[in-house]
């Protein structure tokens, strides 16, 4: 997977760095992060005698904490727009 480990967290694939990359991540690299927040979820809810001190287990462990933040995020942004479709009745 595309995804980067920095300071002990994962952070999303995106396209690279050049300064020239003003458009954010691809389509591609956001498909990619959300197969990584998956098969982590999966894992977690049936994986069989799951380690999360060692292996495998910080990795996934960390992949759904990302989706949590990612779907805490999602939901802010859908409040928001309710709020707004709501005062401009």
């Amino acid at each position: 997977m595309a995804e980067r480990i920095m300071a002990g967290r994962r952070t999303p694939a995106s396209r690279g760095n050049s300064p020239d990359n003003t458009d954010g991540p691809s389509a591609a690299d956001l498909l990619e992060n959300k197969l990584a927040q998956l098969k982590s979820l999966v894992w977690c809810c049936y994986g069989g005698g799951i380690d999360w001190h060692h292996g495998a287990g910080p990795t996934h462990l960390d992949n759904v904490v990302w989706l949590v933040a990612d779907l805490v995020h999602e939901a802010g942004e859908l409040h928001q727009r309710c709020e707004s479709e709501r005062t401009s009745r």
